[in-house]
């Protein structure tokens, strides 16, 4: 039976200081920045530049939106270098809506940053959209029912996502075995390609008041992410940690990760979750089995291959290299290192 190691670096302080990581060092980045023009947000970006805070003071909202804009600049322009070729960024990101001086508008988050990573050479890859919960009483913003003042009721988030380089190719034989041992079943490929997901309820890392200053996104957003656009023991980096839920799920997944957090009484909180690792872990491989399970049982066609461990029936070859590797502890190694035993679960 295989058993892995992952490794997962916490750093309190702003990602900006990512230069002490060696280059080609990430697979993968799965983060969720402060968006600009929320809020919440904006005593965290006036004190990175007291110019957003005058700007904000005087209700001049374009002029805060590209400030905040330049300080989350200045991680993405890290990105290049430290990820591979072929590796992939996966930034969640929401537009802002806010009325500053008497008038209303939208900041496009989005649209803001899709353009500073195609000027930094990445390219853009199909993103997706997922629609977030809400707990609004209505669905209209502005002059009700009487048009033409009333405004569209934002209740989606956008997954960007961009490519460093070439596709990224798996040139030993190790790297091989490891991509195989990663493959998704063929309907949790067709599930997971989509460019619209409902994941609202799903599981959260944390609730109450740190969950609302954390704004973390769902557990279930970097699980699907890190399957889809890593292997495991691939590297995850994740320049805004804040609760830790792209750690963690690196964690689960059997990737290693660096995390940075500069506000450090958000990430005390991942020690906390450390302890529910192993049942997390064993609860989502077993759920993935069931689902597959299910699919087979509802397949109108026989299906005629199977994996190699445990001989599962699959739709396709791609499949048969499936393995799952599930925590079994965890250990402190030192201050912002935490190291993740993994076994293969047994088919």
């Amino acid at each position: 039976m295989i058993a892995i190691e992952t490794r997962h670096e916490t750093h309190i302080r702003s990602a900006e200081n990512m230069k002490e990581l060696p280059e080609n060092s990430v697979d993968l980045v799965v983060t969720s920045p402060p968006y600009p023009m929320i809020g919440m947000w904006d005593t965290i970006f006036a004190k990175l530049d007291p110019a957003i805070a005058q700007a904000l003071e005087e209700g001049t909202a374009r002029k805060a939106f590209f400030l905040m804009h330049e300080k989350l600049d200045a991680v993405w322009e890290e990105l290049p270098r430290l990820v591979k070729e072929g590796g992939i960024v996966c930034v969640n990101i929401g537009d802002a809506t806010r009325s500053m001086n008497g008038r209303f508008e939208l900041h496009p988050n989005a649209a803001r940053i899709t353009e500073k990573m195609l000027a930094l050479g990445l390219s853009a890859l199909p993103s997706v959209i997922w629609k977030k919960p809400t707990n609004a009483p209505n669905k209209f913003l502005g002059s009700g029912m009487l048009p033409v003042n009333a405004y569209v009721t934002l209740e989606h988030e956008q997954i960007l996502i961009f490519r460093k380089g070439a596709p990224r190719f798996f040139e030993t034989s190790e790297e091989r075995r490891r991509r195989a041992e990663s493959a998704l079943f063929y309907e949790e490929r067709n599930r997971l390609f989509s460019s619209f997901w409902e994941v609202g309820g799903k599981k959260q890392l944390l609730s109450g008041k740190n969950r609302e200053r954390s704004a973390a996104f769902p557990l279930e957003i970097p699980l699907r992410l890190i399957r889809m656009f890593s292997v495991r023991e691939d590297t995850v980096l994740d320049p805004f940690l804040g609760t830790g839920t792209t750690q963690f799920a690196a964690a689960m997944l059997g990737r290693n990760s660096i995390g940075f957090e500069i506000d450090a009484s958000l990430v005390t909180d991942l020690s906390d979750t450390l302890a529910s690792l192993p049942a997390t872990s064993r609860d989502s491989i077993e759920g993935r089995i069931a689902r597959h399970e299910d699919f087979v049982k509802s397949s109108k066609t026989p299906l005629h291959y199977r994996t190699e461990a445990g001989g599962i029936p699959v739709k396709t070859r791609q499949e048969e290299g499936i393995r799952f590797f599930m925590v079994q502890k965890t250990r402190r190694l030192e201050e912002g290192v935490h190291i993740v035993h993994h076994t293969e679960y047994p088919l």
